[in-house]
C-alpha cells in the first residue's frame, strides 16, 4: 500500500469472508484478524468507503453495529448483490497514475499480510 499516491481514495470491501467471518450472520459477527489495524493506517476520513454485499438488507444490521464498535469507517453500503464477480473499470491519469487495484483474498484470511 506504500507505493499509492496521496490523492483521497474510494475503498470497495465485500463484507463477508473479507472484513468479517464469512456467514457470521447466522452465528455470532465476528471481525477479521488486521481489518481494524488496517482500516486505522490506510484509510481518511477524507476517504470514501463502499462496502458491497450478497446479504439481503435484513441481515446487515448486527455487521454494521460490529463495524462501528471498531470505528471502522463506512460510507455506503450496498446489499443483495450477485454472488458473481465484481468488475471495477476506471481510466489511468494522464500522468500514468493507475487508478485502480485489486487484491484477492482468501476467504476470512483477514488484513495481516497487509499490515507488514
Amino acid at each position: 500500500m506504500n507505493n499509492l499516491s496521496n490523492l483521497n481514495k474510494t475503498w470497495i470491501f465485500d463484507l463477508d469472508g473479507t472484513l468479517v467471518k464469512h456467514n457470521g450472520y447466522k452465528e455470532k459477527e465476528e471481525l477479521l484478524n488486521g481489518v481494524k489495524e488496517f482500516f486505522d493506517k490506510n484509510v481518511k476520513e477524507e476517504d470514501f468507503v463502499i462496502i458491497l454485499t450478497a446479504r439481503e438488507k435484513k441481515y446487515l444490521k448486527s455487521a454494521k453495529n460490529l463495524l462501528q464498535l471498531n470505528n471502522i469507517k463506512v460510507d455506503l453500503y450496498v446489499s443483495n448483490l450477485p454472488h458473481g464477480e465484481r468488475l471495477l473499470f476506471n481510466d489511468k491519469k494522464n500522468d500514468g497514475l493507475k487508478t485502480s487495484y485489486c487484491f484477492n483474498l482468501e476467504r476470512n484470511e483477514g488484513f495481516e499480510k497487509f499490515l507488514k
